[in-house]
């Protein structure tokens, strides 16, 4: 039986997380308000220079999964072809779900969990995600409330129909744009892995934990971006079309996953 004691002690750590909370959504907005403020001019050339490389608008939209399992859309700037079909990554993602592992391929000293030589890629878009700057739209849902700064990533709805009952405790906090997984060799923590570390920053989330995360986000995008990979880049449906890329998964996906 629960004692008076126990319940006081859980209804104060309750507050107090609350209390919490409420300055952690303070500091989202108030540098998520300064960070987009500077960062003004770098959007609108990022956008210019989307829609000189390719068709179709420069953001991208899609539904995600969110804090309490409520779906929300999603702004990121567009990195593939407009209509890029959503089956390769949808395949990958249900997989890795699962718990399969990718193929390693040939040499490879380990896997690595994101889609390879991926068709649906545009030029300019590569280097977008190269350097994480596809991710910047993701302020405007920050200041929503729809995300925080950090915390677990909001996943596609394909992702969250395919997930386990003990993967979904990492919908108990906002969303992010960067988290403990990000900055803990995101292209090489599995499935699994990156669910436990969202986990984990779920149940000894901090402001100070926040702090650190953000600043190794900064870090890693800074130091250490991996080499910029140099694919022969022709839209999906011609002929150059006709390799299927290797899979070998990250689930951050477009209608196909951005």
């Amino acid at each position: 039986m629960t004692s008076h004691r126990d319940l006081a002690f859980k209804h104060s750590t309750s507050r107090k997380r609350q209390r919490h909370l409420r300055l952690k959504r303070y500091v989202d907005v108030l540098v998520g308000t300064v960070v987009l403020i500077i960062l003004s001019p770098l959007f609108m050339l990022i956008a210019i220079v989307i829609r000189l490389d390719s068709a179709g608008p420069a953001f991208f939209r899609q539904v995600r999964i969110g804090w309490k399992q409520r779906p929300f859309e999603m702004w990121k700037f567009r990195t593939m072809w407009q209509d890029a079909p959503v089956d390769l990554h949808r395949d990958l993602a249900t997989a890795l779900v699962r718990g399969a592992e990718p193929d390693r391929g040939r040499g490879a000293p380990a896997p690595v969990y994101k889609l390879e030589n991926d068709p649906r890629i545009t030029r300019i878009g590569r280097w977008l995600r190269t350097t994480s700057l596809d991710e910047l739209p993701q302020l405007f849902n920050v200041l929503r409330g729809e995300m925080s700064l950090v915390g677990p990533r909001p996943i596609v709805t394909y992702e969250h129909d395919a997930s386990e009952a003990w993967q979904l405790e990492r919908f108990e906090m906002p969303q992010g744009m960067t988290g403990l997984w990000q900055v803990s060799d995101r292209n090489r923590t599995n499935y699994q892995r990156r669910c436990e570390l969202d986990i984990a920053y779920v149940r000894n989330w901090s402001l100070w934990l926040d702090l650190k995360i953000l600043a190794r986000t900064v870090r890693a995008v800074v130091a250490d971006r991996e080499p910029l990979a140099r694919p022969r880049h022709r839209r999906p449906g011609t002929s150059g079309e006709a390799s299927r890329p290797r899979c070998s998964g990250q689930t951050d996906g477009s209608t196909a996953p951005q």
